[in-house]
């Protein structure tokens, strides 16, 4: 039989197969020594073979080839992997101005890993109900530099329906993930979009302003109007991991459309002379917080084997 991985708790998986029917299953000890790099073998979005064992438990036997994954630093293991989810037609990046501020990097990182995996990405500016006329100039800010290459944003606000309905457009037919913060409203968005779900929500803490984990785990739910939705933990901080140094450049768009207009074929925009990316960074042509993000990018330790 065949299903997709709707829902991962660590040693159980849940199924959906085609018509409807869910099955909790396992895995067979092989798939724990595979893919030895990343902490799950199995992420939500997987489409799998599955069998009935004898004592009427739900076996996986086989995962499929996935279309593209979306993957971060393991929280605990610093030099494994952990899969989000996978099979995604597109992400919903959620960012919010305030409680909890979303930093240019947290969007940089999140947009290059998606990148790298062939991932197409909406940017949702979630709370547009309560920014003040100082923030939403800030807003325009981000909108300006991310718009300007090419990536798609909405301003929404998922407690009075503000351009929801350009939301659900968006994910109508497909898998959609959404991912950001905690405490962006990723949980209150999807209720908003459909109430039968009855996620779990908590207010931002007074004292720090940041949000609350509301979920734990990466899950799928149907939508009714026709696709699936991939819920996934709120992230603290995205860390980007299998990436080669000499690959960077190529997921910043901006920095990809005048490399070669750089002098030297193997320019990375650091401190070479006449580097078309470097000029275009002081002509105001790409975002100095780009090009910063570019740089702190270039020399973490993120490049490791795919």
């Amino acid at each position: 039989m065949k299903g997709i991985v709707i829902k991962s708790t660590g040693s159980w998986y849940h199924l959906l197969t085609e018509d409807g029917t869910t099955y909790q299953a396992r895995i067979r000890g092989k798939f724990r020594i595979a893919n030895i790099k990343h902490t799950n073998p199995i992420a939500v979005g997987d489409e799998v073979d599955f069998e009935i064992d004898k004592d009427g438990t739900a076996v996986i036997t086989t995962i499929h080839d996935r279309k593209n994954y979306i993957i971060r630093k393991s929280v605990n293991l610093s030099k494994k992997t952990h899969i989000i989810a996978s099979n995604i037609d597109v992400a919903f990046l959620v960012v919010t101005l305030s409680n909890p501020k979303t930093s240019f990097g947290f969007i940089d990182r999140f947009l290059i890993t998606a990148e790298a995996y062939h991932i197409p990405v909406v940017i949702l500016f979630n709370k547009m109900d309560s920014y003040t006329e100082e923030e939403k100039a800030e807003l325009e800010i981000y909108k300006s530099i991310y718009n300007s290459i090419g990536y798609e944003s909405l301003d929404i606000s998922a407690e009075t329906g503000l351009n929801l309905n350009l939301v659900k457009e968006q994910m109508k037919d497909k898998v959609s993930l959404v991912s950001g913060h905690s405490g962006v409203g990723k949980s209150t968005l999807l209720n908003a979009l459909n109430p039968d779900l009855n996620l779990k929500t908590h207010e931002i803490s007074d004292f720090n302003s940041k949000g609350q984990h509301t979920t734990t785990f990466a899950q799928m739910y149907e939508w009714p109007f026709g696709g699936f939705i991939i819920d996934t933990p709120g992230i603290k901080e995205f860390g980007l991991v299998h990436i080669d140094k000499s690959e960077l450049q190529g997921y910043f768009p901006e920095i990809l459309e005048l490399k070669h207009n750089c002098k030297f074929d193997n320019c990375i925009h650091v401190n070479e002379p006449k580097c078309a990316v470097r000029d275009a960074v002081e002509n105001g042509d790409i975002a100095i917080s780009r090009y910063e993000n570019y740089l702190t990018f270039l020399e973490e330790d993120i490049y490791t084997d795919k």
